[in-house]
């Protein structure tokens, strides 16, 4: 076997062509090769520049290489990485405590990816209506919203309405409902005495950044109080600061039962999700009944703690509140007859376009602004929360070139 450790002669089609021989061809990205990166800025092999205005779907919304969480992450490296859950370490409960001063919810448990998460939340919710709702065995229901995305697995895969998600990956798992989203009526005809929780993102990432309208998520709330369902938020994606709040759904002032956090809880340097809840509801897990071999590993969480530290004493929070309602204004100003709808909240905008999305991506990357697509006709605009007004200015000329 040989191995070739002295990459620097490669181009980018060198590296093309080699991801497209020897990886699984499971996603179509744009053809630029990073190298380097810094804040908002990523570099690619032969040395050109781009604005990162996907921030990698939101796991790196304090920039990239953030010198506080690199300090961290170096310092635990020397450290200790990982011990597994066999043993205890010392950042894991400061970690607990931090997210627990952070967000108000009473206990965490802490796991690698978003998909991880939400497979965790299911499973609690579901032994939750066992054990204490007293739904009987192998009925529990969970309602879903279509067009959501809660990850890949089988699970939940089961009650995507995606059709590629699901496409020869059959049978499925059973006991999901699904209804339209935003529409609470769906959502109160759906229960019956066997739900046991209703998962919702408070604004749909993937699903091309629909937001709800407002009211949507507190009548969710109420009806999930009086009917002893557990409202679970999906934040992977939406939390810790990308809508201008720590968690979108603070945009409505409610408190679900569970929330599921990931992506930007890792700094950009290292995977760690989390399910975070109250005590009665987390209380159901027992010794043996949920576990991961690197879930609350040393590493990542203090990778965590730094990165969950900076967000705070450096108002990233507010900043995306403020330079948020900056570029959607300009967004909106623009008037391109391409452009269907601007919507979104603080530094998360969708450009829902009248035709397809990829063509315009294509153009964006070559005028120096990374983006992606979803849902074929929307662009994702989600910066780092970092991102200044003079670089916020400099995307927004190449938008109104390319749109």
């Amino acid at each position: 076997m040989s191995v070739e450790l002295k990459t620097e002669k490669l181009s980018s089609e060198d590296y093309i062509e080699l991801e497209n021989r020897y990886g699984a061809h499971n996603y179509h990205p744009l053809d630029v090769v990073i190298r380097n990166a810094s804040g908002v800025w990523v570099y690619d092999v032969e040395g050109r520049k781009y604005l990162d205005c996907l921030a990698a779907y939101s796991a790196v919304i304090q920039g990239h290489c953030h010198p506080k969480i690199m300090a961290a992450a170096l310092e635990q490296a020397g450290r200790v990485t990982l011990t597994s859950r066999a043993f205890r370490n010392d950042q894991l409960p400061l970690l607990l405590r931090d997210l627990h001063e952070l967000t108000g919810m009473e206990m965490a448990l802490p796991m690698n990816s978003g998909a991880e998460a939400v497979e965790t939340a299911l499973k609690c919710a579901r032994k939750w209506g066992y054990t204490v709702k007293g739904i009987s065995e192998r009925k529990a229901e969970i309602i879903a919203c279509a067009n959501n995305f809660h990850g890949r697995t089988i699970s939940v895969i089961s009650f995507s309405t995606e059709a590629q998600y699901r496409f020869a990956f059959g049978p499925f798992t059973p006991g999901f409902k699904i209804i339209p989203y935003g529409d609470i009526d769906a959502l109160r005809a759906a229960i019956t005495p066997d739900t046991c929780a209703f998962l919702v993102e408070p604004i749909q990432g993937e699903g091309g950044i629909v937001v709800p309208r407002d009211g949507y998520l507190r009548e969710a709330e109420d009806i999930c109080r009086a009917e002893n369902v557990l409202l679970i938020a999906d934040e992977i994606q939406s939390g810790l600061g990308r809508t201008g709040k720590l968690f979108a759904h603070e945009w409505e002032g409610i408190h679900p039962d569970i929330v599921t956090v990931g992506k930007a809880l890792g700094g950009g340097y290292y995977p760690i999700s989390a399910m975070l809840a109250s005590r009665k509801i987390m209380d159901v897990f027992h010794p043996g009944d949920h576990g991961s071999t690197f879930g609350g590993n040393p590493m990542a969480c203090a990778v965590a703690r730094a990165a969950l530290k900076v967000l705070a004493e450096e108002n990233m929070i507010e900043r995306s509140a403020v330079m948020g309602a900056y570029m959607m204004d300009q967004f909106r100003r623009f008037g391109s007859p391409d452009v269907r709808d601007v919507r979104g909240r603080g530094l998360w905008i969708g450009l829902e376009m009248k035709s397809e999305a990829r063509p315009y991506i294509e153009k964006l990357k070559g005028e120096g602004v990374l983006c992606k697509e979803t849902r074929d006709t929307v662009i994702r605009v989600s910066p780092p929360l970092i991102i200044s007004r003079e670089e916020i200015d400099w995307a927004l000329e190449r938008f109104a070139r390319v749109l």
